[in-house]
């Protein structure tokens, strides 16, 4: 059978009724509790922004929701008929390791990800075709055979977006994916994350450092130390008072729009470099 192109794999109609739901949701490595008593509701269609100082825990309640990590509490994802499901879970590293001298073609990569023989062994006409099509959603299909080593830092995300998207995820994590790139490339990944989520539907959580830039594209922003201390929409998070007292006055407001002073947070509890 061939397969299906990228649009009519991924095409949902918006329902907003599908929600992920963390409850009670903790961490606890060793003796030191790193996350304590999440609760937060993700429903589809929404780009929720985790934002926080470094050591908050941000990177690690992702681990946590793939199940890289031990948790308590629980982890639920009801369908738009409100029934329990397991979710399908896309994810999107910081950063891929890698040799950069490697062979390694983008196919290839696709290859390891999505199969389960040897790459070695070689490629089918269907792998490419379905590759192809992974990557012209994510407007990178030009980039099919260039070696890993060859991308840039923009060109890479966008590859290993279109990868996290197969199969088609009902709960996409990225952790800080433009980390590393140009103004020019973090814009563009900004508004494909965007297009995506819109068009199909996405649950997506997004760990950024970058507040500006969130507070433009995301739906809510959730401001994590070690729990949450504030949940909201944008301007309802970066003009909360109690929020200003205790990280510094982050944000200030010029005609409606946020607009963020230049600090930028280094360890947890709100110590600012």
């Amino acid at each position: 059978m061939a397969y299906p192109g990228f649009i009519q794999r991924m095409h949902r109609k918006p329902c907003g009724l599908c929600c992920t739901k963390l409850i009670n949701f903790g961490v606890t490595v060793g003796k030191t509790e790193i996350l304590q008593g999440i609760d937060l509701h993700i429903h589809c269609g929404e780009l929720t922004a985790l934002i926080g100082p470094n050591g908050a825990g941000k990177t690690t309640l992702l681990k946590a929701i793939l199940g890289e990590i031990n948790h308590t509490g629980k982890l639920c994802f009801l369908d738009s008929q409100d029934r329990l499901q397991t979710p399908v879970i896309g994810y999107v590293p910081q950063r891929l390791d890698f040799d950069i001298g490697t062979p390694m073609s983008v196919l290839d990569l696709f290859a390891a990800c999505l199969l389960s023989w040897p790459i070695f062994l070689g490629h089918s006409k269907k792998l490419k075709e379905r590759a192809v099509a992974d990557l012209a959603g994510v407007q990178a299909d030009h980039l099919l055979n260039r070696r890993l080593g060859e991308l840039s830092g923009g060109e890479l995300q966008r590859v290993l977006l279109a990868i996290a998207l197969d199969p088609t995820p009902d709960l996409l994590l990225l952790d800080e994916p433009v980390s590393g790139i140009d103004v020019q490339g973090k814009d563009m990944f900004y508004e494909l994350v965007s297009h995506l989520r819109r068009k199909f539907d996405l649950s997506i959580i997004l760990v950024s450092h970058d507040w500006a830039l969130v507070s433009h594209y995301a739906d809510r922003i959730v401001l994590l130390d070690h729990t949450v201390q504030c949940c909201g929409t944008p301007h309802e998070v970066f003009s909360n008072e109690q929020i200003q007292q205790n990280y510094g006055p982050v944000v200030q407001e010029d005609v409606g729009h946020v607009q963020m002073k230049p600090q930028i947070f280094h360890r947890s509890r709100g110590v600012r470099a």
